[in-house]
């Protein structure tokens, strides 16, 4: 299904140079010197294959050119207060108006970020309930604060308005309650020493650390484990309870004097203060978040929860969904003052407020986001939707002659979303602003007025111009990438069909939105999960059945470790996934889930190291005759080791400067220059370059450097394959995208030999990709597939579900009117049903 442009556009000002936004001399990354001119009050469209430089232009050229004019007319105090990014290497920029960006990153980690708070209708509904709710006889009006989680005047005093609270439970505690004390009955105290001085401190306060934990009396057993005192009692090494009584008696010298704490504190105390890794995953474990008890996860005081509007607490209608709190609002909205005199006042206040908020609703529900709750954190959000909440929220500004900078709006949309995306796209240009989008999507790309097409290829083979004009133009360019896909047929048709081996059954299912589903999966060949946004594919195939597979496997799922506070309250609430596998798993001896979850959590962490390349490459550098003769192994040239990195970075490559009226900078390190080594380890070479020199190689570059030798080949040959030759070796995981951390999982799982029987689970493996990388994508799991394994993925893009060999379509709507399945069968057959909301797409 073709997009047709049907703005109101005077396509005589799109080549008018006072209608337009002219650089001269680009070079931001790998942008080699160009200049362009881009039409203002259109949408453009920047496209080009992952990692041509689409980005550079458009954020890092810009809209960081943009925002550096504005805060130039900024006071030094106020830019500290403002993220910026960084100075833009460019000649000229005219014409250039003030930029907004919405881009593609995750909200602050923070439980107290919400759906709500992003769109600010939370602030409205506080004001709806603080003016014309329903209160009890006798309570006083409260002020909007009072409903507020973040406010001290509303938030339950219980859980400090998060809603949950940590419990650490005697169970957690003592996992065998028939050990004794001195056996280590208590796994939540610190190994070695530390749990040794413990019990020897118990034994000097009088209790018996021999006797079973079960035998123990519960007020003993409560006092160990939970109790606030902390007291400080003389020590004796290896003495019984006897000889400790005698000791003291004889008011012998202790060994040392130590200090009790509970296991329940020293659990709590360790997770909010430990740097160690380990030491946080270790405790974690003896922790579990449950319900508030006192507000029910509502977050509020109960006075707060008392006052009702609709019927309902503030708390219980920011857990419905978008669309269910239009329809509540609605009678508020069109209610007629007159009406009801008595409170005429109050309903004239209900009235305005409501029809506010629905207004807001309205936008986001046109963007396909109805499906969402207003008490949705943001950390929860994908980076899609999270752009989406801010478009909402800047189309009822009502800015003129603003540019809008997007980065990928489409991402994680259905197709069918994204015509209502385009609409409201269409919107802020009417208004009299400009949209530069930064798109994959060929529907949003056929959407534009103007194409900015950069390429050809990624990295060194791209930052150039290929052709910048109205869509159809684009045809006659012989080198673009886009034109290929937005014209021909090249990756539309399917010329194999495999048949299914067997069939994974599924009974029962229940997890979310979907209620008691019975499902089967072909296995031996490619599945594509679609449906819109919402409909329940990422809780049926990323959630239920990856955890019944795990179970039918004998496996447990393995949950990642909190690294702090904020980290462990984002985990959700334990949601229990009902239903079993009833066929098919004498074909599924191991899963591999591929999702798109960071590689790493610091700059320490790379995709030389993820992959294992790197301690090839360190072999490497050990084995050469400078390194034998200087005694030097692979771990000297780690720039996580003391011997080799650089000791005034500590081999990060950059220091934190701190500023007294501006934010604080990372600069490279002044002593390394961002190299991460010390100098001696700098000097050893391996074919005429030093370890850091090889760090800052491109993927495809490494490939020719490293020719002959095949255990590094093999790592770099699979990250070629899936489309990431334009990364460095040393690109630290805290500067990569979901689907570039998705596809380096991808690459490291096609290094190893293929035995069958594997299924593949991924969670929309295009995000990010332009078509050309899609089909690239395409032809490494088709090759998995092809060596016997299985392949189910959740995907929007229609490419993927034409040239898969199954295709099952959940819906028909989001949220309580999805969890069904619509249409199943192969992509021809799916594309024929009057009722899928995606087969109108399969043909685009």
């Amino acid at each position: 299904m073709a997009t047709i442009n049907n703005k109101n556009i005077d396509k005589s000002t799109l080549y008018d140079p006072d209608h337009s936004v002219q650089v001269r001399g680009a070079r931001v990354h790998n942008l080699k010197n160009i200049d362009v001119d881009v039409p203002r009050n259109a949408l453009v469209v920047f496209t080009g294959i992952s990692g041509s430089g689409k980005s550079s232009l458009a954020f890092g050229t810009l809209f960081a050119e943009s925002q550096r004019r504005y805060l130039d007319s900024v006071s030094p105090y106020a830019r500290r207060l403002i993220d910026q990014v960084d100075e833009p290497d460019v000649d000229s920029i005219e014409g250039l108006p003030p930029a907004v960006a919405l881009q593609q990153q995750r909200g602050t980690p923070s439980v107290r970020s919400s759906v709500g708070s992003v769109t600010t209708i939370s602030n409205g509904l506080r004001m709806l309930y603080s003016r014309a709710g329903e209160y009890p006889a006798g309570q006083g009006i409260l002020y909007a604060d009072a409903f507020s989680p973040n406010t001290p005047e509303g938030a339950c005093p219980t859980c400090s308005g998060i809603g949950r609270v940590f419990e650490v439970t005697e169970k957690l505690l003592v996992p065998d309650d028939r050990k004794t004390i001195s056996k280590r009955a208590i796994a939540a105290w610190p190994p070695a020493f530390q749990g040794k001085n413990l019990a020897r401190i118990l034994t000097t306060l009088g209790y018996d650390i021999d006797t079973p934990w079960h035998k123990l009396p519960k007020e003993t057993r409560d006092w160990i484990l939970f109790t606030d005192e902390t007291p400080t009692v003389p020590v004796y090494s290896e003495y019984n309870i006897e000889q400790v009584r005698a000791a003291i008696e004889k008011e012998e010298k202790p060994s040392y004097m130590g200090t009790y704490v509970s296991a329940k504190n020293f659990i709590l105390h360790s997770f909010a203060t430990t740097q160690s890794p380990l030491t946080k995953k270790r405790v974690s474990q003896f922790m579990q978040i449950s319900v508030c008890p006192d507000c029910h996860g509502k977050k509020l005081k109960k006075e707060s929860l008392a006052v009702k509007f609709a019927g309902l607490d503030i708390g219980e209608l920011s857990q419905l969904t978008l669309t269910e709190l239009a329809l509540k609002l609605q009678n508020a909205a069109n209610k007629n003052p007159n009406d009801d005199k008595s409170s005429r006042e109050k309903t004239i206040v209900a009235q305005r407020i409501a029809s506010d908020i629905l207004s807001r609703v309205e936008a986001l529900t046109m963007l396909g986001l109805g499906y969402l709750s207003l008490e949705r954190t943001t950390p929860t959000l994908s980076p899609g939707e999270l752009q989406r909440l801010r478009l909402a929220t800047q189309i009822r500004s009502q800015l003129f002659g603003v540019v809008y900078v997007l980065d990928e709006p489409s991402a994680g949309l259905h197709p069918a979303d994204t015509q209502a995306l385009l609409s409201a796209l269409d919107e802020l240009i009417t208004a009299g602003n400009s949209v530069f989008v930064v798109e994959h999507d060929v529907s949003v790309i056929r959407h534009a007025d103007w194409i900015v097409d950069v390429g050809p290829d990624a990295g060194t083979h791209g930052g150039k111009v290929i052709y910048s004009g109205p869509v159809a133009g684009l045809r006659e360019v012989t080198d673009s990438h886009t034109a290929q896909y937005l014209f021909n047929s090249v990756g539309k048709v399917k010329t194999i069909t495999r048949e299914p081996k067997a069939w994974l059954k599924l009974v029962g299912v229940k997890r979310n939105n979907l209620q008691g589903l019975d499902i089967e999966f072909p296995l031996g060949v490619m599945t594509t999960v679609t449906g819109v946004s919402g409909s329940g594919k990422s809780s049926l195939v990323s959630q239920a059945l990856v955890e019944l597979i795990y179970e039918a496997l004998g496996k447990k799922l393995a949950v990642e470790a909190p690294t702090d506070e904020a980290d462990l309250l984002e985990q959700e609430l334990e949601i229990s996934t009902g239903g079993q596998v009833i066929a098919g798993m004498d074909y599924v001896t191991r899963l591999i889930i591929v999702d798109q979850k960071a590689i790493g959590r610091t700059p320490r962490s790379n995709l030389a190291t993820y992959t294992g390349l790197f301690d090839h490459v360190r072999k490497l550098f050990a084995s050469t005759p400078e390194a034998k003769a200087r005694r030097y192994n692979a771990g000297r040239f780690s720039f996580n080791t003391v011997k080799g990195r650089c000791p005034n970075c500590e081999g990060l490559g950059f220091v934190m400067v701190e500023l007294l009226f501006l934010p604080s900078v990372y600069s490279p390190c002044q002593v390394c220059h961002g190299q991460r080594y010390n100098e001696k380890t700098l000097e050893i070479t391996y074919r005429g370059k030093n370890i850091a020199e090889v760090l800052g190689l491109t993927v495809e570059a490494a490939y020719e450097f490293f020719i002959e030798e095949l255990p590094i080949l093999r790592a770099l040959d699979a990250l070629l394959k899936v489309g990431l030759g334009y990364l460095r070796l040393g690109q630290p995981a805290t500067e990569l995208s979901g689907g570039e951390a998705q596809r380096i999982k991808l690459a490291s799982e096609l290094q190893r030999t293929q035995r069958g029987d594997t299924l593949y689970v991924l969670d929309e493996p295009t995000t990010g990709l332009h078509p050309a990388d899609v089909s690239m994508l395409m032809s490494q799991l088709n090759g998995l597939v092809d060596a016997g394994n299985t392949v189910i993925m959740v995907e929007h893009d229609m490419q993927v579900a034409r040239n898969s060999d199954w295709i099952i379509d959940i819906g028909p709507g989001a949220g309580d009117e999805g969890g069904k399945i619509v249409v199943q069968g192969p992509p021809e057959q799916v594309a024929q049903s009057e009722i899928s909301r995606t087969a109108p797409f399969m043909g685009s």
